[in-house]
């Protein structure tokens, strides 16, 4: 069996994976705050853990991991957009009014994350449905003198864990002097954090022990994950920028509440997101949502494609050059995958599997940027075999990627066989150029030909430059020229040849 290796956020070691259970591997991940769109930071730990997620399944069965990501629905941003449709006359209670809004942005979420090609966790639990098990949780905390309740407010006693800080590897003191601490009266200690904090009548609340409240951030991933993965699961991932406090506020609660467990094996935490080597902002005017990218013409594929560059452990950054080059890459994968069936050795792609050595990159700490580097040899080996098997264990849909990034469809004649192609619908909303693109290209042969002799190429370089204005890519050998359209192909800059 392969052997997986990841880098342990707890030991800061990248360490041989040897799950609790073989048949039953466990994941957990901090997911989104339901109250708008996800930006592209958002995207990154989502591309970053599917692809462990397919790992796992690919080395221990489908059957045998179970992925468990939440959605925080309780939140002050999403309070106050319920708040403002009630004052503007919408039907329902707050609580309804907070339902809808989540229900409609968590629609959002699943609809651009399934155009990066992520895969489903096996259970998306929302924070508002396990109410029941944050008291129960905080009712035993509480019980065993690791929280107190005070105006209302449950908090968590910092000093009664005495592991805490191994995460961020910070002592107490430490923290206390270099963070700023929300400071209040009822506060034991500046470091104790809020497990249950009450609601007034503007705000979502259930009924508790300690009154009519709602429960703090760190609660809630400790409770479903013990609901659903159990008092000791294997992995547990997230942004560094949950690292801490919110990680290291999970340790301590889960322990602390359930000391028969280790809570997660492993931490797994992925690096930042930058915009063209600045931290994304909406004051640099530089901070998009996934959608946005979208709906400026950029596929999932290639934001994927993107992300799978850089090592999840460095900090990646986001560039239009990136994004351009990526698309470029995958039109070429798209034409070979798409070529001619007859022109090349048959294989099924059915049951095409990744090659043992791209396997064994993936599993030597996810290493995305050697598995690409693989991809890239197998589409220079025309292997199709080999670039198939690979590409899916990526993330990669096989018939959307040649859909997409490749124009043209072949033709059968009345005897079966491939007569020709043209250029498809879904060639950039093109209907059939190829016999335009076959003619400029011939022309420009013919120019270039002539211009061996005259040594006169202004003509070549006229025609090559207008071509390439109508997004028309030029690929120049020995052999001839080759006109193919590209991802900004406009057939109406054409007319002007």
């Amino acid at each position: 069996m392969t052997q997986i290796r990841l880098r342990n956020s707890l030991t800061r070691k990248v360490e041989d994976f040897h799950p609790i259970d073989a048949q039953n591997v466990r994941m957990y991940l901090c997911g989104p705050t339901v109250y708008d769109r996800a930006h592209l930071g958002n995207a990154r730990p989502v591309v970053v853990f599917d692809v462990l997620y397919r790992l796992l399944r690919h080395v221990y069965g489908p059957d045998h991991v179970t992925y468990v990501r939440n959605f925080t629905d309780v939140d002050d941003k999403i309070n106050a957009t319920a708040l403002a449709r009630q004052k503007a006359g919408a039907e329902g209670s707050l609580e309804d009014l907070i339902r809808a809004r989540t229900a409609e942005t968590i629609g959002w979420y699943h609809a651009d994350m399934d155009e990066l090609g992520a895969l489903r966790p096996d259970h998306e639990p929302r924070a508002t449905d396990y109410i029941g098990a944050m008291i129960a949780m905080i009712e035993k905390l509480v019980a065993e003198g690791h929280a107190y309740a005070a105006e209302g407010h449950v908090l968590f006693r910092v000093r009664s864990y005495q592991n805490y800080g191994a995460l961020s590897g910070r002592t107490v003191d430490d923290m206390i002097a270099g963070a700023r601490v929300e400071v209040a009266p009822y506060k034991e200690d500046p470091m104790d954090f809020v497990l249950w904090k009450p609601s007034d009548s503007d705000e979502p609340g259930w009924d508790s022990p300690w009154g009519r409240g709602r429960p703090g951030w760190h609660i809630e991933c400790s409770a479903m994950s013990y609901e659903l993965l159990g008092a000791s699961f294997d992995i547990h991932g997230g942004g560094i920028d949950l690292q801490f406090p919110h990680h290291e506020n999970e340790i301590a609660q889960s322990c602390c509440a359930h000391p028969e467990g280790s809570f997660a094996n492993y931490w797994v935490h992925n690096e930042m997101l930058q915009v063209e080597g600045k931290k994304m902002s909406k004051s640099l005017g530089n901070f998009f949502t996934v959608r946005d990218l979208l709906a400026q013409g950029v596929p999932g594929e290639v934001i994927r494609f993107v992300f799978l560059q850089t090592h999840y452990s460095k900090p990646m950054d986001w560039t239009a050059e990136k994004a351009k080059q990526a698309e470029k890459t995958l039109r070429r994968i798209a034409e070979f995958l798409g070529a001619d069936p007859s022109a090349k050795p048959w294989v099924s792609r059915q049951f095409a599997r990744p090659p043992q050595e791209f396997v064994d990159a993936l599993a030597s700490d996810l290493n995305t940027s050697v598995a690409l580097s693989l991809v890239r040899k197998y589409l220079k080996e025309q292997d199709e075999f080999k670039l198939v098997g690979a590409l899916r264990l990526l993330g990669f849909d096989i018939d959307a990627l040649t859909r997409k990034f490749f124009p043209f469809e072949f033709q059968a004649g009345d005897n079966g066989v491939v007569s020709g192609y043209r250029l498809s619908m879904h060639g950039n909303g093109a209907a059939d150029y190829a016999d335009r693109l076959t003619e400029l290209g011939n022309r420009l042969y013919a120019l270039r030909e002539t211009a061996m002799t005259t040594k006169d190429f202004a003509p070549v370089d006229a025609m090559k430059a207008a071509l390439i204005a109508a997004g028309v890519e030029v690929r120049m050998s020995k052999a001839g020229v080759e006109l193919l359209p590209g991802p900004d192909f406009d057939p109406a800059k054409l007319e002007g040849l």
